[in-house]
């Protein structure tokens, strides 16, 4: 339904409901939405008004008594039409300029995002793994550790860095993974890690009296190296549940430990993000328009992110759908953007 099926004082009503129903939880009923209002009009006409409304199918009465919630299809109106959001403010701003620091790895940029979401808008802060189309090498080196283990530092996609362990079949000196790092960095630097692994695959796999025993030793290190790329465990990183937990009404209570176990599963939420990162700008999903069940007393709010070349994945909010959309929207659009800034000064 659009605005104009509903009139301008039904609007104004609409709008006063449910932004006091976002502050307190509690169904409202027509003396304190005439009071909200501030309109010259009596009481039976407020009540006629959201009769209406609830007709229509923008009310709810959840209890036996006068008062009346917000639907679903309310909050779309309310946020498609009659939302005036604000913007972040000023301490919020530095501190997002000083936790999405360029300087800090990508990883960390990501958490540091998903935490800030959270505490900054008082919901469940959410952001996707970066995903990028290409992992180029720019440097590999290998150092000695105790026993027959190595330390692989790799440096990815320019400023990228991952550090891992490899257990080799024998104790390498020093001057050995000098040589294997040297000899690796100059044949592989520049190409696609997935290259690289089937080009060593394909060397190793030759005749092996052709290859001398150095180059051997040096295959044999690379091959662990790359093969054991780090896959992250997570394909998105959720803080701030406790929020949701601290802000819900008993009603809501009931909901949050579905919502708790889809994000274990992770399975629905990420589809969800997934289709979010091929959008443009921020996309909001009310209730059930989200296309899962487990969401349906929920909004998520999403926007991408980038470093600047190509979008890297999505963050944004997840809360009940009486959420502050008018603090949440700008907040979770500014730390994408401040996010993107970080990302692309790291890479470049």
């Amino acid at each position: 339904m659009s605005n104009q099926e509903i009139s301008e004082r039904a609007s104004i009503l609409l709008k006063k409901l449910i932004e006091r129903h976002i502050r307190d939880g509690q169904p409202v009923g027509s003396k304190t939405l005439l009071e909200e209002a501030c309109l010259p009009v009596s009481a039976a006409t407020v009540r006629n008004v959201m009769s209406d409304l609830e007709e229509r199918g923008y009310l709810v009465s959840p209890h036996t008594s006068a008062g009346r919630i917000p639907t679903p299809a309310a909050y779309r109106l309310f946020v498609d039409t009659l939302l005036q959001v604000r913007p972040v403010d000023n301490q919020s701003l530095v501190t997002l300029r000083e936790e999405l620091n360029p300087d800090r790895p990508a990883m960390e940029l990501v958490q540091t995002a998903s935490r800030l979401l959270s505490s900054i808008s008082a919901q469940a802060g959410v952001v996707t793994v970066p995903r990028h189309e290409t992992n180029q090498l720019r440097q590999v080196e290998f150092l000695p550790l105790s026993g027959d283990r190595v330390l692989v530092i790799l440096v990815i996609n320019e400023r990228e860095v991952q550090n891992r362990i490899i257990h080799t079949q024998r104790a390498y000196t020093e001057e050995e993974l000098r040589l294997a790092t040297n000899l690796v960095n100059r044949r592989f630097a520049g190409q696609h890690l997935d290259a690289i692994k089937h080009q060593i695959l394909g060397e190793m796999e030759a005749d092996r009296a052709s290859i001398d025993s150095y180059m051997q030793a040096t295959l044999d290190l690379a091959s662990k190296a790359f093969e054991s790329e780090e896959k992250p465990e997570d394909e998105y990183l959720v803080a701030g549940e406790s929020q949701l937990l601290g802000s819900a009404t008993p009603e809501e209570l009931e909901h949050l430990q579905e919502l708790f176990e889809a994000f274990q599963r992770k399975k629905d939420l990420l589809h969800l993000l997934e289709r979010c990162t091929r959008a443009e700008g921020i996309q909001i999903f009310i209730g059930e328009e989200a296309g899962y069940e487990v969401l349906g007393s929920y909004s998520v709010v999403t926007a991408p992110y980038t470093d600047g070349a190509e979008t890297l994945g999505v963050l944004g909010v997840i809360g009940p759908t009486r959420m502050a959309y008018e603090r949440v929207i700008p907040i979770v659009d500014v730390t994408a953007r401040m996010l993107s800034s970080a990302l692309a000064t790291s890479s470049g």
